[in-house]
């Protein structure tokens, strides 16, 4: 005689199915010593509304031929949410975030926002989750598992970098270039590099940094990308290493 689901929130409310046979003519569902309210009944077939209740109880149905076997039924309370990492990500979605809480074994799905996720149950404090995609800017994070939803976690959809200029796009090999780069979403910049190298950065604001730019990895002039990357992806601009002068 299954019954589905077979856990659910400590407040009760859900409806829950019970199939078997010699189910007409139900007169009673207990879950432990609560009685459920019978929705519908059929002879292999009782929906009913779940009672409150904690722990884990027996299940049994009566009819006039007497009482069923029992099956258990599993009262799951509230889920927390503790932390999310990282917390901001490229607005096209599928990068992984973990959860961090308790009361997550039983989660099925994670929002972001309006758009919703099937999670990974790592253990019964830890998720893990593909991000959907979304719009730039903050939404709520809520969990749902067999004890309801809870909600309290912040994301951030970051828009992909943009690079417009790099002032002085040219510098000598040997480094040492203050930098000024301007374009739009600078703010989750991760790392700045010249050719692969990387180099040191100040975020000033989300359109403008400074970068210095380091020495060549073989001392000799040529052109050099500055690629800015953030939590979002990359953007890339051209600069060029200038030969000192001779006479």
């Amino acid at each position: 005689m299954p019954i589905s689901p077979s856990s659910g929130p400590a407040s009760g409310g859900n409806t829950v199915t019970i199939t078997g046979v010699n189910l007409g003519g139900a007169t009673s569902v207990r879950f432990g010593t609560k009685s459920a309210a019978i929705v519908s009944n059929t002879a292999t077939q009782v929906v009913v509304t779940a009672p409150s209740g904690s722990g884990a109880v027996n299940v049994t149905v009566t009819t006039p031929g007497g009482n069923s076997n029992p099956l258990k039924y599993y009262y799951v309370g509230l889920p927390t949410e503790f932390s999310l990492s990282p917390a901001a990500g490229p607005v096209a979605g599928g990068n992984s975030v973990t959860i961090d809480g308790t009361g997550l074994s039983t989660a099925t799905q994670v929002t972001f926002g309006a758009n919703s996720a099937t999670p990974t149950v790592l253990s019964d404090s830890e998720l893990s989750v593909a991000v959907p995609g979304g719009v730039a800017g903050s939404v709520e994070v809520t969990v749902t598992t067999g004890g309801g939803t809870t909600g309290g976690l912040s994301y951030t959809y970051v828009a992909a970098p943009t690079i417009s200029a790099a002032t002085p796009d040219e510098g000598p090999p040997t480094g040492g270039t203050q930098v000024t780069v301007t374009g739009t979403a600078f703010d989750t910049t991760q790392s700045v590099t010249f050719d692969g190298i990387g180099a040191a950065f100040t975020v000033l604001s989300p359109t403008t940094l400074i970068t210095t730019s380091p020495p060549t990895s073989d001392g000799g002039a040529g052109p050099a990308d500055i690629t800015v990357t953030t939590l979002a992806g990359t953007a890339t601009t051209a600069y060029t290493y200038v030969a000192a002068p001779g006479i």
